[in-house]
Parts: structure tokens; C-alpha cells; sequence
């Protein structure tokens, strides 16, 4: 079977990755890049031997038939749109849109022309998350009861060379970090049924202390610290902590999950692998739970890879559309819950993601 052939739009910094890995999965190829800056996108292309180009090249070549859309957020839904019209599969980076309206324009769009469309993160797809789910399915801590989410930090001004849009609409730290927590509980857990929080600026300034920009001050147009609460369909009740204001590196778990029989702490969401620790009922001590899946490294591209071998079969994906735009829907579900006081009912849903086989060759999905 051929590989899916695939065009990138967006050269910046996160592109790299998915160039250094994309071409070694089975499914598909990456064969051109595109930027608004065509001189960039032809020295990224130089340097991992695609073909750089014009965003409009891109969409027009017939061989394409897959875009990566690594472009900034709020370019997020337009650069989608367009793929879509020139009859493109598309998979985008975190988060899906910046709207909710947008969100589903795309998938109306996507649904009309009969076209697959999917979305970052894909984390949840390494081993660390997908042990995690085997072991509750398994029923190793008995019926899930509830679950904590945890994603605290000073702000991205420290370290980021452009940091501002970290701050403006479509930022802060529920649309930077949010989709990789929210993502891995519905994969643990499956959907959510409502959400309510509260949700706050910290700073109305902030002061940019990396270089270039050192001593640029930007305005907070977002929250910068949000506490949520969620339901899920299945009967557990999450909480999730997303702060870009935390003084100091954070003792806090990433994320755990708490059942009948037992607690299970799962890995960072923001990488592929990770630590487990399981504390089953009776237990006098934690157990160190090792890997039952591969993708434990940084394999950012295996959600595209997986919507490539859905194109070449006809399958279900699972970094997929309907079930990042659920997550997009519950973080402004948080926002809305703040400004209105009361819970946030979401309207939308998704099924839970399958999980990955066990045994899969590296660089493989079925």
C-alpha cells in the first residue's frame, strides 16, 4: 500500500519534529513544506529534503493529499478551511481552533466534502498514556471514581522568544496545556457531560525577560489561572488546575485516577512515556507499573500517521476531529462557567479514542 503523500504548512519551531519523524511511519510521507515565508520553508526544506513552497503551491499540487497545519492558533481554522476547499485531509496542532464556531465550520466542512480531519496532541497515543488505559480497562483500580489534572508553571516570558501570544486570545495556559490534560482523561475516561470552574488574570502585565524581546512588557487579555471541575459520562468526577502564575517548580502530580480498588498516577501528558505508579487496595506501597506500549520517545506525528493509515483503510482515527473539538468545547466550557456562574452543560461529544494494539512494530499503527 502507498503512503499517504503529505504537505506541511507552518516551518516554525515545532515543524522539525514532525519532519524528523514523520517519513519513518508506514502510512504516510511528507513531501513539501509551506510557510507565508517562502524563503523559510525552502531552508527548512533543504535541511530534511522536502520541496519548500508557497502556501498556494501547496494546496494546488494534486500529489498532496494530507496537510499538516503547524501554524499559529489563530491561523488554526483558515489554514484548515482552505485545505479543506482544495480537497485536502487535514491534521492540525493544539488547539483545533481558537472558536468554538470555528471548530465546527471545520468539521461541517470536512464532513461535506467527505474529507478525514484530526488534531494534536497526539500524546495520549504513547506508551505511557496507553499503559494507563490497559490498566483500567483491565480493572486493576476497580470502577474509575474521579480524577485530578495538574499543569502549574511561571508563564512561558521567562524562556519563549515570542511569548505574547501566550497571553492574547486563544492562549493562556487552558488553550496552551489544557488539550494535552483534557485529551488524555477522555481517553482514560471518555467524554465529558459538564464542566464549571473559575477562572482569573493574575497579571494584567507581564515583562518579557528572554531574549530578543528582554524588558517588552505584554498585555493579559486571557486567564492565567483556572480551576475546573468536570463530570463525565461514565460517572466520574475530574478536577484540572491549569496555571500559567506559580512561583517555583510544582510537587503536584500531573495527573491521577482514583477507583474502586485502587489509584493509578499516570505520566506527564505532555511527553509520549513516562513513570506509572499503581497503589491497589490492600497494597502497603506504590508498584512501579512498567510500559506495556511502545511510542515512549518523542513521536510527535503518530496522531497524522494514524489518520494516514484510517485514509489508506477506511478505519476510525483517533487523534480525530470530533474529539478535539470536545476538548476545544470544555475549555471555553471553564471560561463561560467563570463569567456566568454555573456549570458549563457541554454539547458535544465523542467516543472514547481505541486504544493502540499491543505488540506494534515501531513506527506502525495497526
Amino acid at each position: 500500500m502507498s503512503k499517504v503523500k503529505v504537505g506541511i504548512i507552518g516551518t516554525g519551531n515545532i515543524s522539525s519534529i514532525y519532519m524528523q519523524n514523520g517519513s519513518k511511519f508506514e502510512s504516510m510521507e511528507i513531501v513539501a513544506c509551506a510557510d507565508l515565508d517562502v524563503d523559510r520553508a525552502k531552508a527548512k526544506a533543504a535541511e530534511y529534503g522536502l520541496r519548500g513552497c508557497s502556501v498556494e503551491e501547496l494546496l494546488a499540487d494534486p500529489e498532496i493529499q494530507m496537510v499538516i497545519n503547524l501554524t499559529i492558533p489563530l491561523a488554526h481554522a483558515s489554514v484548515c478551511l482552505q485545505a479543506l476547499e482544495a480537497g485536502k485531509h487535514v491534521y492540525v496542532e493544539k488547539p483545533f481552533t481558537v472558536t468554538r464556531e470555528e471548530g465546527l465550520q471545520v468539521l461541517e466542512l470536512a464532513q461535506r466534502k467527505g474529507l478525514l480531519v484530526g488534531s494534536a496532541p497526539d500524546t495520549f497515543l504513547g506508551g505511557g498514556i496507553q499503559t494507563s488505559i490497559k490498566l483500567i480497562e483491565d480493572n486493576w483500580i476497580g470502577t474509575p471514581i474521579g480524577a485530578t489534572a495538574f499543569m502549574v508553571c511561571g508563564g512561558h516570558e521567562s524562556w519563549h522568544p515570542a511569548p505574547e501570544f501566550y497571553y492574547h486570545k486563544g492562549g493562556g495556559p487552558m488553550f496552551d496545556m489544557g488539550p494535552y490534560y483534557l485529551t488524555a482523561l477522555v481517553a482514560l475516561l471518555g467524554p465529558m457531560t459538564r464542566v464549571t470552574g473559575s477562572a482569573r488574570i493574575s497579571f494584567p502585565e507581564r515583562t518579557i525577560t528572554s531574549q530578543p524581546k528582554f524588558g517588552q512588557k505584554v498585555k493579559v487579555e486571557t486567564p492565567t489561572h483556572i480551576a475546573g471541575v468536570i463530570d463525565f459520562a461514565s460517572g466520574p468526577i475530574g478536577t484540572i488546575l491549569t496555571s500559567f502564575d506559580v512561583k517555583g517548580n510544582s510537587l503536584l502530580p500531573r495527573i491521577e485516577v482514583y477507583g474502586s480498588e485502587g489509584t493509578l498516577i499516570v505520566p506527564d501528558p505532555n511527553g509520549f512515556g513516562g513513570p506509572i505508579s499503581l497503589w491497589r487496595a490492600g497494597a502497603k506501597e506504590w508498584s512501579d507499573i512498567p510500559l506495556t506500549h511502545g511510542y515512549n520517545e518523542n513521536a510527535r506525528g503518530v496522531g497524522a500517521a494514524d489518520m494516514a493509515k484510517a485514509i489508506q483503510t477506511g478505519r476510525k482515527h483517533r487523534a480525530n476531529g470530533q474529539l478535539a473539538y470536545h476538548v476545544l468545547e470544555a475549555m471555553h466550557g471553564f471560561h463561560d462557567a467563570s463569567d456566568q456562574g454555573k456549570h458549563y452543560v457541554m454539547k458535544s461529544t465523542c467516543e472514547k479514542p481505541a486504544p493502540l494494539p499491543l505488540g506494534l512494530a515501531n513506527y506502525t499503527l495497526d
